[in-house]
């Protein structure tokens, strides 16, 4: 099930997003996150992400597995807990947010998240723009884009 985030959810999304954005940082061997502690991901999370996106969660027998920051057609993030990955739960996070932006969609992942950019391919996202992210990162990245038929 897709539906807005509830206030008293907000830690369970940070944790998800703290944990999965860890552990795929540390398998494409990104520096610039490996000092992230929980309460650095809880300070950006609030100040930079829930403070302007609309978030949506993805909830599976009561718990958070996943969760979609929208900034109107800005896919800002979206992640899936890694033992919930490969079971539909991104591929249900887009089905709401293209319902919620049908005339299209942006997002950017880094270019080494080979698993990411599989993924938004398969959704019929094409790539616009190869760049580079944004400090402290400053890695390689692609813009996405997706439009309706």
């Amino acid at each position: 099930m897709v539906r807005l985030l509830r206030d008293d959810e907000l830690e369970r999304v940070i944790a998800v997003w703290h944990d999965t954005r860890k552990q795929t940082h540390t398998a494409m061997k990104l520096d610039a996150e490996r000092d992230v502690t929980l309460d650095d991901s809880r300070r950006i999370f609030r100040e930079h992400i829930a403070s302007r996106c609309q978030i949506w969660v993805a909830e599976r027998n009561g718990d958070v597995v996943g969760f979609v920051a929208l900034c109107g057609s800005y896919i800002d993030r979206m992640y899936v807990n890694p033992g919930d990955q490969g079971c539909g739960v991104g591929t249900a996070l887009l089905a709401k947010v293209r319902e919620l932006s049908p005339a299209g969609l942006e997002l950017h992942t880094h270019r080494a998240n080979l698993r990411a950019r599989a993924f938004y391919e398969k959704q019929r996202f094409r790539p616009a723009r190869f760049g580079m992210s944004p400090p402290p990162e400053n890695e390689p990245d692609v813009e996405y884009r997706w439009r309706s038929a």
